[in-house]
Formats: structure tokens, sequence, C-alpha cells
């Protein structure tokens, strides 16, 4: 069949296989092209490993340190008349690059939230490594059934306590207009929280370890971010911010437990970046197409592959120290973060205007980076060609 990107609001429901598998490999080609990183994972477990910062720490791993991966996801395989969900053929991608360079590459795809994938899994690590040194903890999801109660807890992305009111994009459409959300009630901030905090990571770390399928000295960290304050109400000071800081006390607790043998756990703050997630956060859209602009000007964009390349290169790895905030966490927002470049940021906010959108922010690269989630846009694809979308996981 012949594949087209089908864009309904902040979501693409088609997937286009060769063009996941092109997006894949420019991103190893990325990581080959910095060369090898010392002293790095060997055995690495990346739970939610199919898009975005995950895949990339994925990649990362194996073709930087040669790294065995096992990976866990929760994707759609295609059906009659559809294609498959991006993850699946990015981990396809990957998985045949991974075996072909000689590495190991396993996956599980299920739920993670469930005690039956966490099982699996663990029987993956018993059967084929024997124990895991890197686990990363990557998960997106708007869902999550605990395991234990059985309850179905739903994230929201809503203030706190009052409403708020600012400005926003429609990427699609490219109108820009404000946008009002009313606060979250008191159920959605622990719904949210179950789903987004750090509950989840701390059973994955708890059933490695009863297992034994945690190496002594391993590494946990698990992804963040804090943002400027244009994105604050609705995202470090509202419910998606209190669901990151239970995220934060989890790796508190995480580090004591594994700090006796050598072990550590961690928060990593990353840049924002067009991910399925960020496009679905209002205002967020807005201020990533503008701090392209800025931070392409200036030569300091990344994108995931390079920023999971910088954060085991010069803070995981290679005999470096992680470079710490005072809450504990790793930086690679720092560009991102850099007083000139959100000094820009404030000076063009409130000129953006549908009319001039395109002047003033990076809007087409903003849209360009998202088809590119789906498979869209890449050099080398012909998108007119028929496609087989049935492709099997190996």
């Amino acid at each position: 069949m012949i594949i087209k990107p089908k864009v309904r609001g902040f979501v693409c429901v088609t997937a286009h296989p060769a063009g996941c598998a092109a997006h894949v490999q420019a991103w190893i080609a990325h990581v080959q092209s910095q060369g090898p990183i010392r002293q790095g994972p060997k055995k690495v477990l990346v739970i939610g490993s199919s898009t975005g910062y995950g895949l990339a720490s994925r990649i990362t791993s194996a073709f930087g340190s040669g790294a065995a991966t096992l990976g866990v996801f929760f994707e759609r395989p295609s059906e009659d008349g559809r294609p498959a969900t991006p993850g699946w053929y990015n981990s396809i991608a990957f998985t045949q690059a991974a075996r072909a360079a000689g590495l190991y590459a396993e996956n599980v795809n299920g739920d993670a939230f469930s005690d039956a994938i966490k099982a699996q899994t663990i029987e993956f690590i018993k059967r084929d490594l024997g124990q895991v040194d890197l686990v990363i903890y990557s998960l997106a999801s708007p869902k999550r059934v605990h395991p234990r109660t059985g309850i179905a807890h739903r994230s929201v992305l809503k203030p706190i306590g009052t409403p708020y009111t600012n400005k926003t994009v429609d990427a699609d459409t490219g109108v820009v207009s404000d946008v009002t959300i009313e606060p979250a009630s008191a159920e959605e901030i622990a719904d949210t929280v179950a789903v987004m905090g750090g509950e989840d990571w701390e059973m994955w770390v708890e059933a490695l370890a009863q297992a034994g399928t945690l190496a002594p000295g391993a590494t946990t960290v698990a992804y963040s971010y804090i943002g400027p304050a244009h994105t604050w109400p609705v995202y470090k000071n509202g419910t998606i911010g209190r669901a990151k800081i239970d995220l934060e006390r989890a790796a508190r607790t995480l580090h004591t437990r594994l700090a006796p043998t050598g072990g550590r756990a961690f928060i990593a703050v990353n840049k924002a970046l067009v991910t399925q997630a960020s496009s679905a956060i209002p205002v967020v859209p807005l201020y990533i197409a503008i701090l392209y602009r800025i931070m392409k000007a200036k030569g300091l964009h990344e994108g995931c592959i390079e920023q999971m390349q910088r954060l085991f290169a010069t803070q995981l790895y290679n005999g470096n120290q992680l470079q710490l905030d005072r809450e504990g966490r790793a930086r690679v927002d720092d560009w991102e973060m850099r007083p000139d470049v959100q000094a820009e940021i404030a000076r063009l906010w409130p000129l953006v205007t549908t009319e001039n959108l395109a002047d003033l922010t990076d809007i087409a690269g903003y849209r360009k980076e998202f088809l590119k989630l789906f498979g869209f846009g890449l050099s080398g694809i012909d998108y007119d060609a028929d496609v087989e979308p049935h492709v099997l996981m190996p």
C-alpha cells in the first residue's frame, strides 16, 4: 500500500516502515560518528524503548558502547489496511541493525506497568544476560492500570489551583491563539502521579533486584523535563510537575537502595523536543517552535539522539563524573536554559501571531520533526511507492 501522513490533532495515525527504518539508521550513524563510549554499559534494559529518548538511549548503548539491549515497549503491529505504530517499525529496524552488527537485541511488547511483563522481562534477562548494569526508565503513557489494585489511572495535562491562559499554536494549521486550561481536581492530580510518577520505576528496580538480575554497581536513570517559566503553570507547576516531583522522590529512594553496592539512581533533565507526548501539551508546541529557531541560529540545537549521546559520553561514562544540580539531577537541558536563549524566547513570545509565525519561529522545523516521528519526510524514501505495512518483529 501507499502510505501517506494522516494527521489528526496532535497525532499522526499512519506510519511509514521504510521511513522509520531510515530514521533509526540516521540515529545509529550519528552515534557511530561520535566514536566509542569508553567504560560504557554492557547489558542494558530500556523500559519504554521504541521512540524518543528511550529509543535514543538504546541506540547509544548499543552502537556507542557495544551493549546487549533488551527493550520493553507497548506497540501495535499492523492490521488489515492499517500500518503499525511507528514504535513497532522503529524497534524492528533497531533489532535488525543491532543483530547485523553482532549485538544482542531482544524485545518484550506489552504493558510495562503490569506484573506479567516485568516477569517476562526478568526471564529474558536470566536466560540471556544474567544481569543488567543499566536500566533506563523512559515510559510515556496516558494510562496505567495499577497491578496491585486493578484501578485504571489516566493522566491529565492541567494546571493546579487556578485556570491558566496563554498563547499556543496549532502546529498543523499554523493558527496562533489563546488557550485556557481549567485546573485539575484532586483526583486528577493523584491519577497523573499514579501514571507518570515514580512508583512503577521503583517496582521495576525492586523486581529486578529481588530476582538477582540487577548487577552490583548498576545505574538506573529516568528522564524528566523542567522547562522555562512560559510553560510552568501547565508543566512544572501543573499535574505533570507534581508527577515529576514523585519521580524525584523515587530517584532518592532508589539511590539509597543501590548505593551500598556502588549503584546509583538519578533523574536526567532533558531538552524540550518534538515528541508525541510534548505535541499534546498546550503552549509547549509554540515554545518549541521558538526554541528551535533560536538554538539553531546559535548552533546549539540537539535532537533526541544528540542529547542521549552527550549524556552517555560526557556524564554517565567515558570516565566522567555526573554533574548534578542542587536537587541531584543531571542536566542536559543546560543549553536550552542558557540565559541568552531564554531571554530571546521571552522577547519573541509576545510578538508571535498567526501572520508572522513563519518568520519568528521555526514552525517548519517543528512540523518536519513531528512527521519524522512517524517515518515521513526522510530523504531517500519514495513515499509514492507501494510498501508492505505488515512487518514482523524479528
